[in-house]
């Protein structure tokens, strides 16, 4: 696919300030460095909008990062969307979706908590999504000091944070302690298989690409990607009882190499009698 061709001026002009190889995984020390020189600086967050980090242990005794952000001035009862940054499980941390995290908190006045989850390869499955599970879990336990209504935690993501969201939700549904009422997941990363046309579609280095996609996925599921043990706890796709997870809503875009395993797993959901809404 000619990524370029089919993108309006805009975009076009944001692609083309793109180092050409901006998401080339092969070197990921470097990939990481790229990145986190074209997002260097801190954004400047509304005088609205409160910040707070909170430490949670994980079962190995690691201190996971909540980042919250809050309303200046509370409201009582407060929702809440627990949040997974992306980064395709081996880039990225809580810094990258702040500026979003304080849009949304100042527009619906709501509580956003970011998790700061290690990342793949040092820490493959399931250290990632136990520490997502880590987090929300503390957030459920400590809903009453920080003013929460445990019955309105949601949880979401982007990306492989979507798709970090999406095992969380069936990791959550299959324990049975934590209930999160609602998941949002933007342009989810849930099958590791890669076999969709859509998954052989982007090889553009400026954006989230094939190669990319085979690199996170085999540093995360510690080069099984594809085989057939891998859990749906790793990788949503794999479900094949969706039944009894909480509302959807799932983004993706027509030029997005997630495209064929989102629209599937929408259609899966509903199937399956869980409320979805798919863009």
């Amino acid at each position: 696919m000619n990524v370029e061709a089919r993108t309006d001026d805009t975009h076009r002009e944001i692609l083309a300030m793109l180092p050409p190889d901006l998401l080339d995984l092969s070197d990921l020390a470097a990939a990481a460095e790229k990145i986190r020189m074209l997002g260097a600086g801190a954004p400047e967050l509304p005088a609205s909008v409160v910040v707070e980090d909170h430490h949670v242990t994980a079962g190995d005794g690691h201190q996971i990062l909540v980042r919250l952000y809050r309303p200046r001035v509370p409201r009582p009862s407060s929702p809440c969307l627990y949040w997974m940054h992306g980064g395709g499980l081996v880039i990225g941390d809580v810094s990258m979706d702040a500026a979003r995290c304080a849009e949304i908190v100042e527009q619906l006045n709501i509580v956003i908590a970011s998790v700061e989850y290690r990342l793949a390869p040092a820490f493959p499955y399931p250290v990632p999504l136990d520490d997502c599970y880590a987090g929300l879990e503390w957030l459920f336990g400590a809903a009453e000091s920080l003013g929460l209504d445990t019955n309105r935690i949601a949880i979401g993501g982007g990306s492989a944070g979507a798709g970090l969201a999406a095992a969380l939700a069936l990791l959550a549904r299959d324990r049975g302690q934590l209930h999160p009422c609602f998941q949002l997941l933007r342009y989810p990363m849930i099958d590791d298989r890669n076999t969709t046309p859509s998954s052989h579609a982007v090889t553009d280095l400026r954006v989230w690409n094939r190669s990319a996609n085979l690199v996170g996925w085999n540093a995360y599921l510690g080069g099984k990607a594809g085989s057939d043990d891998v859990s749906h706890h790793a990788a949503a796709a794999r479900a094949t009882e969706l039944a009894g997870l909480p509302p959807t809503m799932i983004t993706v875009g027509e030029l997005d190499m997630f495209l064929d395993e989102d629209i599937d797993y929408a259609q899966r959901l509903i199937a399956a009698g869980v409320s979805t809404e798919l863009h």
